[in-house]
């Protein structure tokens, strides 16, 4: 399994904004993307901004490649996510998954 990891900051009141596109728009493009093994979005809060975390899982490279294209270290930001943020990674990190603990809380 691959995990694809990045990260944007939106700009100043427009969190909500934010999600509401990673819900009506990301999310079900990358779900419909076969081979994709979920997607999760993590909110973290600051005194100045809000900043996201946004960690997609993929069964390979290949499947992976479908939604990101032939260099899928470059970041997907669409225009509209664009107008929503103030800074964001150029490129996403990708990891391959080592070990997975099924505690409680595990998926």
């Amino acid at each position: 399994m691959i995990v694809r990891t990045w990260t944007g900051v939106v700009k100043p009141g427009a969190a909500l904004g934010y999600i509401a596109f990673l819900n009506d728009h990301m999310v079900p493009e990358i779900r419909s993307v076969a081979g994709n093994l979920g997607i999760t979005i993590l909110r973290g809060s600051g005194d100045l901004h809000d900043e996201f975390l946004v960690i997609s899982r993929w069964i390979d490279l290949s499947s992976l490649v479908a939604f990101a294209g032939p260099e899928p270290e470059v970041a997907v930001v669409p225009e509209a996510a664009q107008a929503l943020l103030s800074t964001w990674d150029d490129r996403a990190k990708h990891f391959e998954v080592a070990l997975v603990e099924g505690g409680q809380g595990a998926t």
